[in-house]
Protein backbone atom coordinates (compact mmCIF):
# COMPACT_ATOMS: atom_id res chain seq x y z
CA UNK A 1 0.00 0.00 0.00
CA UNK A 2 1.57 3.37 -1.26
CA UNK A 3 1.13 6.44 1.18
CA UNK A 4 -1.52 8.03 -0.53
CA UNK A 5 -3.58 4.74 -0.13
CA UNK A 6 -2.22 3.97 3.25
CA UNK A 7 -3.48 7.85 4.22
CA UNK A 8 -6.57 7.78 2.83
CA UNK A 9 -7.55 4.64 4.87
CA UNK A 10 -6.79 5.98 7.81
CA UNK A 11 -8.87 8.91 6.95
CA UNK A 12 -11.80 6.45 6.21
CA UNK A 13 -11.64 5.35 9.59
CA UNK A 14 -11.32 8.42 11.65
CA UNK A 15 -14.76 9.13 9.56
CA UNK A 16 -16.20 5.87 10.62
CA UNK A 17 -16.35 6.65 14.12
CA UNK A 18 -17.94 9.90 13.75
CA UNK A 19 -20.68 9.77 11.60
CA UNK A 20 -23.05 8.23 14.22
CA UNK A 21 -22.55 11.50 16.08
CA UNK A 22 -23.20 13.35 12.58
CA UNK A 23 -26.03 11.46 11.76
CA UNK A 24 -27.66 11.94 15.48
CA UNK A 25 -27.21 15.65 15.51
CA UNK A 26 -28.58 16.30 12.16
CA UNK A 27 -32.13 14.31 13.38
CA UNK A 28 -33.69 17.44 15.66
CA UNK A 29 -36.49 16.98 13.50
CA UNK A 30 -37.41 14.51 10.88
CA UNK A 31 -35.44 13.63 7.39
CA UNK A 32 -35.86 11.60 5.08
CA UNK A 33 -32.70 9.47 3.51
CA UNK A 34 -31.67 12.08 0.34
CA UNK A 35 -32.46 15.37 2.23
CA UNK A 36 -29.99 13.79 5.50
CA UNK A 37 -27.35 13.36 2.72
CA UNK A 38 -27.48 16.69 1.89
CA UNK A 39 -27.53 17.96 4.69
CA UNK A 40 -24.58 16.50 5.95
CA UNK A 41 -22.95 17.42 2.76
CA UNK A 42 -23.90 21.14 3.53
CA UNK A 43 -22.32 20.47 6.68
CA UNK A 44 -19.30 19.58 5.30
CA UNK A 45 -19.44 15.52 5.51
CA UNK A 46 -20.14 13.90 2.76
CA UNK A 47 -21.74 10.24 3.64
CA UNK A 48 -22.95 7.68 0.21
CA UNK A 49 -26.06 6.19 0.55
CA UNK A 50 -24.70 2.58 0.55
CA UNK A 51 -23.17 4.01 4.03
CA UNK A 52 -25.80 5.76 5.40
CA UNK A 53 -28.65 3.58 5.08
CA UNK A 54 -27.71 0.63 6.67
CA UNK A 55 -26.74 3.06 9.61
CA UNK A 56 -29.68 4.43 9.75
CA UNK A 57 -31.85 0.96 9.55
CA UNK A 58 -28.79 -0.24 12.59
CA UNK A 59 -29.77 2.46 14.88
CA UNK A 60 -33.22 2.40 14.70
CA UNK A 61 -33.07 -1.04 15.51
CA UNK A 62 -31.09 -0.47 18.47
CA UNK A 63 -33.72 2.05 19.32
CA UNK A 64 -31.90 5.29 18.80
CA UNK A 65 -33.84 6.32 15.52
CA UNK A 66 -37.75 6.09 14.56
CA UNK A 67 -39.17 5.92 11.18
CA UNK A 68 -42.55 6.26 8.95
CA UNK A 69 -42.93 6.06 5.65
CA UNK A 70 -45.10 8.93 3.68
CA UNK A 71 -46.18 9.90 0.19
CA UNK A 72 -44.75 13.13 -0.62
CA UNK A 73 -44.66 14.19 -4.31
CA UNK A 74 -45.93 10.96 -5.30
CA UNK A 75 -43.06 8.90 -3.83
CA UNK A 76 -42.88 7.04 -0.84
CA UNK A 77 -39.89 8.08 1.69
CA UNK A 78 -38.90 6.65 5.05
CA UNK A 79 -38.57 10.17 7.16
CA UNK A 80 -36.62 9.78 10.43
CA UNK A 81 -35.72 11.42 13.59
CA UNK A 82 -34.58 10.62 16.89
CA UNK A 83 -36.74 8.35 19.19
CA UNK A 84 -36.93 9.49 22.90
CA UNK A 85 -34.18 7.50 23.73
CA UNK A 86 -31.85 8.79 21.19
CA UNK A 87 -32.90 12.25 22.24
CA UNK A 88 -31.76 11.48 25.68
CA UNK A 89 -29.00 9.57 24.65
CA UNK A 90 -27.88 12.62 21.59
CA UNK A 91 -26.10 15.00 24.94
CA UNK A 92 -24.03 12.53 26.63
CA UNK A 93 -22.59 11.60 22.81
CA UNK A 94 -22.09 15.78 22.37
CA UNK A 95 -20.68 15.67 25.37
CA UNK A 96 -18.47 12.50 25.33
CA UNK A 97 -17.09 14.32 21.36
CA UNK A 98 -16.31 17.75 23.27
CA UNK A 99 -14.01 16.20 25.95
CA UNK A 100 -12.30 13.68 22.98
CA UNK A 101 -11.65 17.07 20.89
CA UNK A 102 -10.41 18.78 24.01
CA UNK A 103 -7.83 16.04 24.67
CA UNK A 104 -6.78 15.35 21.02
CA UNK A 105 -6.69 19.35 20.54
CA UNK A 106 -4.07 19.41 23.33
CA UNK A 107 -2.03 15.91 21.97
CA UNK A 108 -1.60 16.77 18.33
CA UNK A 109 -0.21 20.25 18.97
Amino acid sequence: MDTKQALDSVILEMRRGVIILAVLSQLGHEEYGYSLIKRLADCGMDIDQGTLYPLLRRLESQGWLQSDWRVEDGRPRRYYSLSPEGRSLLPALKDEWRSLARTLARMVE
